[in-house]
């Protein structure tokens, strides 16, 4: 316990930082660290209520350029794939092979022929359906931010919309993972298992994190934050799923 108290802070600041610039990327780092740090539904939580707080500071910081009827509709299709999961979730916890696979492929669809697809998150019915499919993922993954962005690429918003709209629907998808995750917790009597101080100690460091990287977001151009989300989400993934299928075959 005393290792995190000190890991936790420190990895939520770059992290944080890492998804201010970006949009994504820093939480996939954070939940792969917790998987190895922690039992499966402890870390599920424990991302989830980090999360919730790192986005939801990011999304006030870029408050201005949230697209509000897209927020709408996400939220809607998060709480009935929420609801939907619940049962499904409630009585069981993830495996640590599957959950870095499953962060591995998440990471790895950047590459998705995303304008083949023609989704567009300004189209309503678009919208809805990112929040069913990136929800959905991210109770099964901890993490959905690359699959969100595909409904991001053909819209016509800028950076600074993207990165906050996308960290407004985040929080609705992590929210759910924090209510089904910690109710199985709290069934089972295994609540201790979240390090609660290490917890309350990394949120102030996620939100330094997240003003530090909007500093950076700001001097960047669109073009460089397109570019270098896709590489830097590939290698993330890449690790994982060898890690995953290592763990697996193990």
């Amino acid at each position: 316990m005393p290792a995190i108290l000190f890991a936790l802070p420190a990895i939520a600041l770059a992290t944080s930082m890492l998804s201010g610039i970006f949009g994504m990327a820093g939480g996939m780092v954070l939940m792969g660290a917790l998987v190895l740090l922690l039992p499966v539904s402890a870390a599920f939580v424990t991302h989830g209520i980090i999360q919730v707080v790192a986005n939801g500071w990011r999304a006030w910081l870029n408050r201005e350029a949230i697209v509000w009827r897209i927020i709408g509709w996400y939220a809607l299709a998060s709480l009935v794939t929420g609801i939907g999961f619940f049962w499904l979730l409630i009585d069981r916890q993830p495996d640590r092979p599957l959950v870095f696979i499953a962060l591995g492929l998440v990471g790895l669809s950047v590459w998705l022929p995303a304008k083949r697809f023609a989704l567009d998150a300004q189209k309503s019915p678009h919208a809805f359906a990112s929040g069913v499919l990136v929800t959905g993922t991210n109770l099964i993954a901890g993490v959905a931010g690359p699959l969100l962005d595909v409904f991001f690429v053909r819209t016509s918003l800028t950076r600074h919309e993207i990165v906050a709209t996308k960290a407004l629907t985040q929080v609705f998808s992590h929210l759910a993972k924090v209510v089904i995750y910690g109710s199985a917790l709290l069934l089972t009597m295994d609540g201790e298992e979240l390090p609660w101080l290490a917890i309350l100690l990394a949120i102030p460091f996620s939100m330094l994190g997240t003003r530090l990287g909007k500093i950076v977001l700001d001097r960047m151009s669109d073009a460089h934050f397109l570019g270098w989300t896709r590489w830097i989400v590939s290698a993330i993934g890449l690790g994982y799923l060898v890690r995953g299928l290592m763990l697996d075959a193990g």
